[in-house]
This record gives C-alpha cells, sequence and structure tokens, in this order.
C-alpha cells in the first residue's frame, strides 16, 4: 500500500497517542479517520478496506468489535425491507 504524509492539527495532550508507530495501533487510527466518510456515505466500507489494504468483512468485524454496526436500520426499517423483498418475490413467481 502506498502511503502519504500529511499534517494534522490535534490538542497537545493527543500527540503521544499518535506518535505510535505499532501496526495495530495505525491501522485503528486509520480505519476510525475513514468511518465518518463510511457513515455519510462518501465511501463505502469495500472502499475503505481497500484503502486500508484488509479485507471488507476484517474492516466490518474491527468496526463491531468498536460497537459500531455494519446495518445501521430501525426495526421498523427491516421489517419494510423485508415486505418489498417478499412482494417483489412473488410478483416475480
Amino acid at each position: 500500500m502506498k502511503t502519504v504524509n500529511i499534517q494534522i492539527t490535534v490538542p497537545e495532550d493527543m500527540r503521544s497517542y499518535l506518535d505510535n508507530e505499532d501496526q495495530e495501533q495505525v491501522f485503528m487510527r486509520n480505519a476510525m479517520f475513514l468511518y465518518p466518510f463510511i457513515r455519510n456515505m462518501t465511501i463505502s466500507n469495500g472502499r475503505a478496506a481497500e484503502i486500508l489494504g484488509v479485507h471488507k468483512t476484517d474492516l466490518i468485524e474491527f468496526y463491531d468489535s468498536m460497537g459500531i454496526p455494519y446495518l445501521d436500520q430501525s426495526e421498523d426499517e427491516l421489517m419494510g425491507d423485508l415486505a418489498t423483498l417478499n412482494r417483489v418475490m412473488e410478483e416475480a413467481k
């Protein structure tokens, strides 16, 4: 994976946390930097995984371990989707 250096401004007390070059910490930091773009649908989980150099399921599992769900639907939305699927399946018969 090709990398670039960028400069960001953060509170001084964050420096010690960001100076860590441990691969797991770097992955966690970068995944969390990308999450807002996934959330607002600028990029997909698949694209974020490509950027990070991991498999999509690994990224989804990472976010899940952080308490961030892959599917962010209410029960009502899910039931509506299921009803639509059932209707489409019936119409296809």
